[in-house]
């Protein structure tokens, strides 16, 4: 994992391409994707992720239509937060999924 760590507001995030200009891919690096570990599967959709964190016990915490798609497991504390299109989900949302689903899911570059 490279890149910087930035602390704003309270909330502490990694930014992969600082003063970067556009995606991942149009810096010439690969992109990233969110794998569920068990299985090996590429999550390639909401509903595919959802399935597989409801197996884990996590379940829809509010809907919000407009912004965001949240998760919460009862049994913690912690919330997952993503934005409302697949296509907007970042490696910071990834890594924020695999922290707190340790063994469940990890992160790799496409090829």
């Amino acid at each position: 994992m490279s890149g910087v760590w930035v602390f704003k507001n309270g909330v502490v995030r990694l930014v992969e391409n600082p003063g970067g200009e556009g995606g991942e891919s149009s810096s010439g690096r690969s992109r990233k994707v969110l794998v569920y570990t068990p299985t090996n599967e590429v999550i390639t959709s909401y509903s595919l992720l959802e399935r597989k964190l409801q197996s884990l016990g996590w379940e829809r915490y509010y809907d919000d239509p407009d912004h965001l798609l949240q998760f919460h497991k009862r049994s913690t504390v912690y919330l997952i937060s993503l934005p409302k299109d697949f296509n907007k989900l970042k490696p910071m949302h990834m890594y924020d999924i695999v922290v707190k689903n340790k063994n469940y899911f990890h992160v790799r570059d496409t090829s």
